[in-house]
């Protein structure tokens, strides 16, 4: 007997209770055992090598997979994770998301998204609330489409015929300015890896200098109010962007003064993969410059995307779920537990920390050893690694609040 309904019938579309149920509890029951903050990656996948000719149900192919996805996961809410820019996210988020994939609206067309379309309005307008100066704006995927589209519209509205950035700014500065087809100018970064001023350019007239808020290598922080007399100014605040609804929002002191700002919900607002957002200054005139039209569409295509999902679900669940001090704790939170592995490691001579963190980024290493063979032995506990100034480091983010540094100082000083 065939494993799904017949073709036509429908079923295939329409809710299963059972197996909705049962996939929920897989995953709550995933979720309550202990997990790994980094299982072994060289396990195989014990699935078909080429897709197979018939199907094998609904129910049969969650239970495939749930191994593999679920259990076999990184666990990001583990203790022992303080590794990459990457978060747990919160449970209302989970709930949002399986919305969006059961109505799969397409924010492309009005008919098919009318109302999620404003609801992304409104999460944009309260986030911008938090980079005065900032109008609107619109999500997009990460921070990569963000800088994209930020220096897409610097080239479109302001005429900008360069792109000015560090030696340390994400390498989509550099991907986007090979795209534009613009030229792409590198400045060399002082002792704290931020953009040194003294070796601007004389002349930004033509030119979209990126600073950035948060670099991904050791969360530092350009000086923000640089090159005021550029034709454009783009913040890739993707990492320390969100400080600005915290105690800690003066560190990004000056980006009122930018043009445009991309900021990725997935990191430090605790969302989903590919959530992010590009804010603009005259978000009227940004958008009317990457607007195009087509006979098949009722508005405007605004930005870089055709088709895209409704991401502002997920994340106007946890806004609403939080509030602005909850959202604004849980960072503050994670800032603390990078300032108390800092201390942590200050405190053991045999660790060396590479400078106090500024934005939720610790950089340290065991003295005299090999930071990737001590890593690659680790146990229990899970830290990434990064290069600065041709020396390797470990590297140590801030974004989940269940870390705990001194289990974590442990685990490496077992691996050692």
């Amino acid at each position: 007997m065939s494993a799904h309904p017949p073709l036509g019938s429908g079923a295939d579309f329409a809710a299963d209770p059972d197996g909705l149920i049962w996939a929920l509890r897989r995953l709550l029951e995933a979720r309550t055992r202990p997990g790994s903050p980094h299982p072994d990656p060289s396990v195989a996948l014990d699935l078909p090598e080429r897709l197979p000719v018939d199907g094998c149900g609904g129910r049969a192919a969650l239970e495939a997979l749930a191994g593999p996805v679920l259990d076999r996961a990184s666990r990001l809410d583990h203790p022992g994770f303080l590794a990459h820019m990457d978060p747990p996210t919160p449970w209302p988020a989970w709930a949002a998301a399986q919305w969006t994939a059961a109505t799969n609206q397409n924010l492309l067309h009005p008919d098919t998204a009318p109302v999620v379309r404003a609801l992304e309005q409104r999460v944009v307008a309260w986030l911008a609330e938090g980079f005065c100066g900032m109008d609107g704006g619109h999500l997009v995927p990460g921070s990569t489409v963000g800088n994209l589209t930020a220096l897409w519209a610097a080239r479109e509205v302001a005429g900008a015929t360069s792109v000015v950035a560090s030696s340390a700014a994400h390498l989509s500065v550099a991907k986007s300015a090979h795209l534009l087809g613009m030229e792409l100018v590198v400045v060399d970064v002082d002792e704290r890896q931020r953009l040194r001023v003294d070796q601007l350019p004389a002349d930004l007239s033509r030119a979209a200098l990126v600073l950035t808020a948060g670099t991904v290598a050791t969360g530092s922080i350009d000086p923000l109010d640089a090159g005021r007399d550029a034709a454009w100014r783009h913040m890739d605040a993707a990492w320390a962007g969100p400080l600005r609804f915290t105690r800690h929002a003066d560190l990004l002191a000056g980006v009122e003064a930018a043009d445009s700002l991309a900021l990725s919900a997935h990191k430090w607002l605790y969302q989903p993969k590919e959530s992010g957002l590009v804010l603009f200054a005259d978000t009227a005139r940004a958008h009317a410059a990457l607007s195009f039209g087509s006979g098949y569409l009722a508005e405007p295509n605004i930005g870089l995307l055709g088709s895209r999902a409704a991401a502002a679900v997920p994340l106007a669940a946890t806004l609403l779920a939080w509030g602005r001090s909850g959202l604004a704790a849980r960072i503050e939170a994670d800032v603390d537990i990078a300032r108390q592995l800092a201390r942590l490691v200050e405190a053991d001579a045999g660790l060396e920390l590479w400078a106090p963190p500024v934005t939720g980024v610790v950089n340290w290493r065991p003295r005299g050893a090999d930071p990737r063979a001590v890593r690659d032995r680790l146990r229990g506990a899970w830290v990434s690694l990064c290069d600065i100034g041709g020396e390797q480091w470990f590297r140590s983010v801030a974004a989940n609040p269940a870390a705990d540094p001194g289990a974590v100082v442990a685990a490496v000083r077992a691996a050692w």
